[in-house]
């Protein structure tokens, strides 16, 4: 009987279906946006694909750049904060029994199972003028007040349709991102590695920069990409929780489509988004390469 690995009509036939799917549902779509991206509308709904790459150009206006920019540095804080929060839990669920792992890996796993559109309404009812957070201030600020105090009269504080609050909803949406990676890279050392550097003399702070996390430095770097990209590319969190001036890019896109007519435009945008997401693989496959060693020094 022939070996299944030497069997190629067996390979073929199961692969055939996912790269048929592929091609329809990704290379087809994709492809079609990319020959927008280098048209020029002709009329209310047609485009004709003339090979311009003025669409492209045109992402080079200030207004354009402004919103890139503050996309990335949202996306990027955003990182930033998921690594400073994730970082301490990953750890205390390596270190942590087989019984306490389940239930900690059910918590970070739960928001999932909730949509995001309900999560995000959710939040916007905490934060709201009149919601938790404001109103259990305002309740401490009246305790405070009937024991002698005098702190004037109480402001609510202004946590929503503001950047703070596009922050806020991007760390709450994409820190399990964070975790899950690096949770798997800090599981797989070998805790040997961690007892002999305590044993040596490093402490626990030290043990961390030159052993834990030069070893967790794949996770690490799959952690950034998986929670920079989805972060930059966000549409529902900045538009319920921003402000008129908190334009991402995302929306950006949107309004092209769907406001202005501009299809080749948002086309253009569109893969400006694609082309640095492929950067930052790029970044994580360097990442990958350097990581995994522990320092000398």
């Amino acid at each position: 009987m022939k070996d299944w690995r030497e069997d190629k009509t067996f390979f073929r036939a199961t692969i055939a279906l996912p790269v048929i799917w592929f091609f329809i549902f990704f290379v087809i779509p994709m492809a079609i946006v990319w020959a927008y991206s280098v048209g020029e509308n002709v009329g209310p709904v047609d485009v004709a694909i003339t090979g311009t790459f003025a669409n492209y150009a045109k992402a080079f206006a200030p207004e354009v750049l402004k919103v890139m920019g503050d996309s990335i540095w949202l996306a990027a804080l955003t990182t930033l904060i998921c690594l400073v929060v994730a970082f301490p839990v990953a750890l205390a669920m390596t270190f942590a029994d087989d019984k306490q792992k389940t239930w900690l890996l059910l918590l970070i796993m739960l928001p999932f199972w909730t949509n995001l559109l309900i999560r995000t309404y959710a939040l916007i009812a905490v934060m709201r003028t009149s919601g938790v957070i404001n109103t259990g201030l305002e309740g401490l600020h009246g305790l405070l007040m009937t024991v002698g105090l005098p702190l004037g009269s109480f402001e609510p504080l202004p946590l929503l349709y503001n950047k703070f609050a596009v922050v806020v909803g991007l760390v709450y949406v994409h820190l399990p991102f964070m975790v899950l990676p690096l949770y798997a890279a800090l599981d797989r050392l070998d805790k040997s590695l961690i007892e002999a550097s305590l044993d040596l003399g490093a402490g626990h702070l030290e043990t961390i920069r030159r052993v834990i996390v030069p070893l967790a430095a794949p996770g690490i770097a799959a952690g950034l990409v998986i929670t920079f990209i989805p972060a930059l590319g966000a549409y529902l969190t900045p538009d319920l929780l921003g402000g008129p001036d908190d334009l991402m890019i995302a929306s950006l896109i949107e309004r092209q489509f769907k406001r202005a007519n501009d299809w080749p435009f948002g086309a253009a945008l569109s893969f400006i988004l694609m082309y640095i997401t492929l950067l930052f693989f790029a970044v994580r496959a360097f990442l990958e390469r350097k990581g995994g060693k522990v320092g000398a020094h």
